[in-house]
Formats: structure tokens, sequence, C-alpha cells
């Protein structure tokens, strides 16, 4: 091999190597902001579901009144019209959450402390998570078909 072709053998190695780390640290950028923006997402529906419920149970008589309307807010926003033993599930797992929620804002009954509503909430999502193949969040992804435009 002549000289002249052994440093440019090595420039051509380089050429290769810098452009396979690229390619390779925009793959990774690009799975990074993919996973932070689910995890965006998913914070946002976390705290806009759990102020509606803040809202359910803000103005109920009792613990009852407070997990039945917010039951009929997490049916009405996920669009469960209709029942099934999976969506009964879902919605028994989620009482405990309106339960002590509502048991937080209300006037503490004793020395007891609060109950930990988000502590409540961690549990739901792993048991959901255990329980289904995707996070709960995933359920207000709703999918807006595009209609066609029609003039008439």
């Amino acid at each position: 091999m002549t000289p002249a072709l052994s440093f440019l053998d090595t420039l051509k190695a380089a050429t290769v190597n810098t452009e396979t780390a690229e390619v390779a640290f925009r793959r990774e950028v690009e799975e990074r902001t993919k996973m932070l923006e689910r995890e965006r997402a998913f914070a946002f529906r976390r705290f806009n579901l759990m102020r509606m419920v803040a809202d359910a149970i803000a103005t109920a008589e009792s613990e009852e009144v407070a997990v039945a309307a917010t039951l009929a807010m997490v049916r009405i926003k996920l669009g469960w019209e209709s029942d099934s033993d999976a969506r009964t599930e879902v919605l028994t797992r989620f009482a405990p959450i309106a339960q002590a929620a509502f048991k937080s804002l209300s006037p503490p009954e004793s020395d007891k402390p609060p109950p930990d509503v988000l502590k409540a909430l961690a549990e739901f999502e792993t048991w959901y998570a255990s329980t289904h193949p995707a996070p709960f969040w995933v359920l207000f992804e709703h999918y807006i078909p595009e209609t066609p435009r029609v003039d008439f």
C-alpha cells in the first residue's frame, strides 16, 4: 500500500466513525425528546384530571357524593358512555383517589394527617400499568379523524 493511500484510508475511516457517532447521537436525542414529550403530556393530563377531581368534590356534601361526582366526571372525560368489566374495574380502582382527595380537602376530624392523594394516584397508576399494555394517561389521547370539507 502506498503512503498516500494510508492517510486517505485513515481520513476515510474518520468520516465513517464521525458519521456513525452523529447518527447515533441524533437517534438518542430523538428518543429522549419523544420520552420527555410523553412525560410532559402525561404530567399535564395528570394535573388537569386531578384539577377536575378537585372541582368535582369541592361542593360535595359527603364522601359518597364526591366519589360519584368524580367517577361520573372521569367517565365523561374518557368518553365512556357504556359499561364494561374493564371500565368498571378502572373506576373502582380510581375511587380511592376521590376518597383521599375529598378527605384532604375536608376539615380535619382528628390529629391524623390528611390522606396522601398523590400516593393514591401513584398506586392507581402502578396498578393500571401492571394490568394494561399502556399507561392510563394514553386513554386521554382521542383521535379525531379529519372530515372533508364540502362546499355546496
